[in-house]
């Protein structure tokens, strides 16, 4: 999805060219600020009625914190490094890189990474089931692109995850390596051509991660009332309903 790419783009290229906000800076002016992408659904939109699941956690995260939410919303690097964020959600889990760029991270609250979808009418169990003659959508440049080309699989490239599932649907491709999320929002929005999910990269380290809450700069306070409200999301099941809406599922961070 385009999001995913963006907020890899903001861990990249100077988050910290914003000035942080600690905790109590935040509460004076009574608003938690998230970036994203205005037209990503499933994670975010800023048209029609379904917000998107970031927009939605990021304002139960707001509530716990006793503030309303903002959103800026961003499509680009430049923009991202202009704008007044406080937080953004799937940020990666990875501390190091993070903080860089002068961001830190919640504790992590997601599980994703790259999955395989096939058509309803394909009996493929596995990556290895599929042949060498069926093809596999890939985004252009990705680090699954390049592990099935070592592979000998036929991988078709396409700019974003949505080509990749437009294409399956159609028939053009015979399978999508893609996000859970990708997955998930596609069979929500067709549900009489819902695609499978099937094993296909769960030992491959690169493609597979945890997300976390990216908070620029932020005092202890911040960071902590960001675990706090996290946990309590968790522990009360709220975080799964909100995924669930998406038909995306929540996975234990590991």
């Amino acid at each position: 999805m385009r999001l995913v790419v963006l907020a890899s783009l903001l861990a990249l290229c100077g988050a910290a060219d914003a000035a942080a906000r600690p905790l109590d800076a935040i509460r004076q002016r009574g608003a938690l600020t998230l970036c994203a992408h205005p037209n990503a659904l499933p994670f975010a939109s800023r048209q029609g009625d379904v917000p998107g699941f970031q927009v939605e956690i990021a304002r139960e995260l707001a509530k716990r914190l006793e503030v309303s939410l903002e959103q800026h919303w961003v499509i680009n690097s430049f923009q991202y490094r202009r704008a007044d964020c406080d937080v953004i959600l799937d940020a990666i889990a990875d501390r190091a890189v993070l903080a860089e760029v002068g961001l830190r991270m919640s504790r992590p609250y997601q599980r994703s990474g790259v999955v395989l979808a096939v058509g309803p009418n394909s009996t493929a169990a596995s990556l290895a089931e599929l042949g060498s003659e069926q093809r596999v959508g890939v985004q252009v440049g990705s680090i699954v692109s390049m592990m099935l080309g070592k592979r000998g699989v036929k991988a078709s490239p396409f700019a974003f995850e949505d080509d990749i599932m437009e294409a399956l649907a159609k028939g053009e491709i015979d399978a999508a390596a893609v996000t859970p999320a990708t997955i998930g929002w596609f069979n929500h929005t067709h549900p009489d051509a819902r695609v499978r999910r099937i094993p296909a990269f769960e030992d491959e380290p690169d493609l597979n991660w945890n997300v976390a809450v990216g908070i620029l700069s932020p005092d202890e306070k911040l960071r902590q009332g960001i675990d706090a409200a996290l946990e309590a999301l968790l522990a009360d099941g709220t975080l799964a309903r909100i995924y669930a809406r998406y038909d995306v599922e929540l996975q234990p961070p590991k």
